[in-house]
């Protein structure tokens, strides 16, 4: 029996070594590749750029320069504003439609495609759409003149260019919301409908069985989802700068402006403004996965 047990586990370890050297290459492109970027950005924001005639190595005054400014705080608050929001919205229209995936209704087949479109279309043709639709003299806006709600294009409420972001955050939700659906439905594809049923039989109302069976079993998906569209919303550039209300921007667009900057210099700057950005998203989705993580432990879900 020992024997036995010794091979089964010389097996074991020799299929994880296998493994590994399957996925080494890989790793090594990875590691390199971001890895090293990453460990240079680092450099970078801390006066590492003898390219630029600086070596102040290490030299922290490019992150006091930044974070002693009010602007830098006020555009976190913007650049937060806008990843919370649209996450959150795209997580409760991705779970209504999710849920509604799994139900039989007339269109279905059809919809299953069309709900899907948006992942297909790049981000900058869904700005694009949002100034057609929704700018000042916009679709929106003639619409509402045709219909006599308004008695001027010009009199339609301001919602591109301005820092509530309502068109920035259209575009995420629009662009977001059919993946999370994705990965919602995927779940619930594969936890099926047997604990939905049986909680049902047993007498709970569609609220309970919600909240108590369907959204433990969902929440992988739930997490998985949010953290991905979470971060590309904390780091992205282009809606924000095209749709934004400008002055004080949002992070990665005043990286932006360092990084074009004539001075070359101000590069440093703007890595600073960088791994600022990493810093931040990486401790707010650490702490994210933390609390879920605690969550399941408490639930006794390894």
């Amino acid at each position: 029996m020992t024997a036995n047990k010794t091979k089964e586990l010389t097996r074991h370890r020799k299929e994880r070594i296998w493994m590994w050297l399957q996925v080494f290459p890989v790793l090594a492109v990875l590691i390199i590749l971001f890895g090293g970027a990453l460990v240079l950005a680092v450099m970078q924001s801390l006066g590492f750029a003898p390219w630029f005639g600086v070596n102040t190595f290490p030299d922290f005054s490019f992150f006091r320069a930044l974070w002693s400014e009010w602007s830098f705080w006020y555009s976190l608050g913007l650049t937060l504003y806008y990843a919370i929001v649209s996450t959150l919205i795209s997580l409760v229209l991705g779970i209504i439609l999710a849920l509604a995936m799994i139900r039989l209704f007339p269109g279905k087949t059809l919809y299953k495609y069309l709900y899907k479109l948006p992942l297909m279309i790049p981000y900058t043709v869904g700005i694009a759409l949002a100034v057609i639709m929704m700018g000042n003299g916009g679709m929106l806006s003639r619409l509402m003149e045709f219909t006599g709600l308004i008695d001027d294009p010009s009199e339609f409420p301001r919602i591109l260019k301005s820092h509530y972001g309502w068109g920035i955050i259209a575009v995420y939700v629009w662009k977001q919301t059919p993946f999370v659906t994705l990965t919602i439905y995927a779940v619930l594809l594969g936890v099926g409908r047997e604990t939905e049923e049986a909680a049902a039989i047993l007498g709970a109302s569609k609220s309970q069985t919600f909240f108590m069976v369907t959204l433990p079993q969902i929440l992988p998906g739930i997490i998985s989802s949010t953290l991905i569209i979470f971060a590309f919303n904390i780091g992205a550039f282009e809606a924000p700068f095209i749709l934004g209300g400008g002055y004080p921007d949002t992070l990665p667009v005043i990286a932006w402006r360092y990084f074009n900057d004539a001075d070359y210099s101000l590069q440093l700057q703007g890595m600073a403004t960088v791994v600022s950005i990493a810093l931040i998203a990486g401790i707010i989705l650490y702490s994210y996965l933390a609390f879920y993580r605690r969550y399941e432990r408490k639930i006794g879900r390894n």
